[in-house]
């Protein structure tokens, strides 16, 4: 018998498979649709779907949502400003899951260096409630724009990766069509919730 995934859920289990998953993410076009980005599985299915200011109207806010109808908001994502981040060396995003009254809930918070040198500093999340002895959980590794990239966890473990398929990178000379592969047990939901943050950061899709 093969062991069982470890199940990690930070938004909600039912995004963390048995088995490992390959997600595609379409970027949305911001003249027609208002940008952010719809990610699908191989049949095509629509399992999450990634506003941004340009369909919410606020810089600095993001909506992960599943893939019923119009989208049910998993997940509020909202960049921390003011005076004590400008003074700070890291930016921070923290994420926010809803109870069934609309209450908000952290769930995690991923911090950003607040330098023109981010391509050299690993970002860093952190989950709540906190499980880990270090001060974070994951961290990103390699470069988001080049479609080149993972998640890493603590014991330096991908959980996400990244990238492009060849024939596809040949026939498209835009970033427009990726994939991203999850690890078993994973949460995919928070793996999108990070990517939708790293989508805002490199200012693609979500920024107006």
């Amino acid at each position: 018998m093969g062991t069982r995934a470890n199940i990690i859920p930070i938004i909600n289990k039912t995004y963390c498979s048995s088995s490992q998953v390959v997600l595609v993410v379409r970027r949305r076009p911001h003249a027609t649709n208002g940008g952010g980005f719809v990610v699908t599985d191989c049949n095509q299915k629509v399992i999450f779907r990634v506003d941004g200011c340009g369909i919410l109207g606020t810089k600095d806010e993001l909506i992960l949502r599943d893939g019923d109808g119009d989208g049910n908001a998993l997940l509020l994502i909202r960049r921390k400003g003011g005076m004590a981040e400008a003074l700070s060396i890291y930016k921070k995003w923290k994420g926010y899951t809803f109870d069934y009254e609309g209450s908000q809930k952290l769930v995690f918070s991923l911090k950003e260096p607040n330098s023109c040198l981010v391509r050299n500093n690993a970002m860093k999340i952190s989950t709540e409630p906190r499980e880990s002895n270090k001060d974070w959980d994951f961290r990103i590794k390699g470069y988001f724009p080049d479609r080149d990239c993972t998640i890493i966890d603590t014991k330096g473990d991908i959980v996400a990766q990244v990238g492009v398929k060849k024939e596809v990178q040949e026939l498209m000379a835009s970033k427009d069509l990726y994939h991203v592969v999850v690890k078993p047990g994973v949460d995919q939901a928070f793996v999108f919730g990070v990517i939708a943050i790293l989508d805002y950061i490199y200012g693609e899709s979500t920024r107006c």
